[in-house]
């Protein structure tokens, strides 16, 4: 089941809730009690590495430098 981060806007402590996707964007009652919360992007999935595209060569030695 995914996780969703949620930050309270009346006490700025952050929490998360457990739900199904369904349910991805009801509202959150903070652990504190206040109910202005508001869901906030994750990058759990986004976040990594940016690898560099291969690039096939060129120059004199396929890429390498002569000389």
């Amino acid at each position: 089941m995914p996780t969703y981060e949620f930050r309270c806007k009346a006490c700025g402590s952050t929490f998360d809730v457990k739900r199904p996707i369904a349910e991805a964007s009801d509202p959150a009652t903070c652990p504190h009690g206040h109910d202005d919360t508001v869901k906030l992007l994750s990058m759990v999935g986004l976040a990594g590495k940016a690898s560099a595209p291969a690039t096939g060569g060129g120059g004199c030695c396929g890429g390498g430098c002569c000389g």
